[in-house]
């Protein structure tokens, strides 16, 4: 008994067509396919009979359902692809207005909060994950997808893969953080990803998440911690250790200045050093226990 697949429209097929051969992320892929079918729902029309008129009115229906500003822009991009590329309507995607997103300071960790909340981490595993996603300046899904070949080092660097714009660069690997990876493979013993998964994928980002939100409780934080506050204040400690903004620019991966130039505004001290924030951290990474 064969079970039958769901059949694909041609108007969806050439949409996944046109954002494969962009090389966008399966997950970029995934959140402007949902965009567009439920702005399609939402008038219970295709979505090439639709004009700008009604992605006005959708864009208000959203706000008025209390949707996030993150996640209007999202849809905002979705359907500027949509039109601008799938339909070929080039008029229509910069009369797309995104929302103005309120910028807020990002939330940041002291060096002590760092360490408490590391050591509170449930598993071996996380607790690895989550301290390169720190000595590293990692994004969530950076830090899951690393391999153990990424790991260079007689360079002392780590080579991130495909990371946000599917663009890889290298990062700074600390003596400290070289330690710990390797007291972790001694116990762990993973053979392709340096934090595997399920079966032969690596581990869940949702894994990690869930991680940071135990470890946050157990530490007794007021803060709400995330793998992306550990970035940002892997980017606030390197920026009061006194190193260039356009290093860090770098090493974050941010294509322009103005998004690391953001850090200056938490940065509380500039310290003439130029060290890896970690190696000032007497972290341990030992079984949870």
């Amino acid at each position: 008994m064969t079970v039958a697949t769901p059949a694909v429209s041609p108007l969806r097929r050439r949409m996944i067509d046109d954002m494969t051969l962009r090389n966008l992320s399966p997950a970029t892929q995934r959140s402007y396919l949902h965009a567009v079918a439920k702005f399609s729902r939402h008038f219970d029309c295709s979505p090439d009979r639709l004009g700008l008129e009604d992605v006005r009115a959708f864009q208000v229906y959203l706000v008025s359902q209390g949707i996030s500003w993150p996640a209007l822009n999202q849809t905002v991009c979705a359907l500027r692809f949509f039109y601008g590329v799938t339909l070929n309507r080039a008029e229509i995607p910069e009369r797309i207005a995104y929302a103005r997103t309120p910028r807020k300071l990002p939330t940041i960790l002291s060096a002590d909060e760092v360490v408490r909340f590391l050591e509170a981490v449930p598993s071996l595993k996380a607790r690895a994950a989550l301290t390169t996603a720190y000595a590293a300046g990692l994004r969530a899904s950076e830090s899951a997808s690393l391999k153990i070949a990424d790991i260079d080092s007689d360079r002392m660097v780590i080579l991130v893969r495909h990371g946000k714009g599917a663009k890889d660069r290298t990062v700074m690997l600390s003596p400290q953080l070289l330690g710990i990876l390797r007291t972790y493979w001694r116990l762990a013993r993973p053979t392709s990803w340096l934090f595997p998964g399920r079966g032969d994928k690596p581990i869940d980002v949702q894994v990690l998440h869930s991680a940071c939100r135990s470890a946050t409780k157990a530490a007794e934080l007021t803060k709400k911690v995330s793998v992306h506050t550990l970035r940002h204040s892997f980017a606030t400690h390197l920026l009061e250790s006194g190193v260039d903004i356009r290093v860090i620019q770098v090493l974050l991966g941010h294509a322009n200045l103005s998004t690391t130039a953001r850090y200056t505004q938490v940065a509380t001290t500039m310290i003439a050093k130029t060290q890896s924030p970690f190696d000032r951290l007497s972290l341990e990474v030992v079984p949870p226990g």
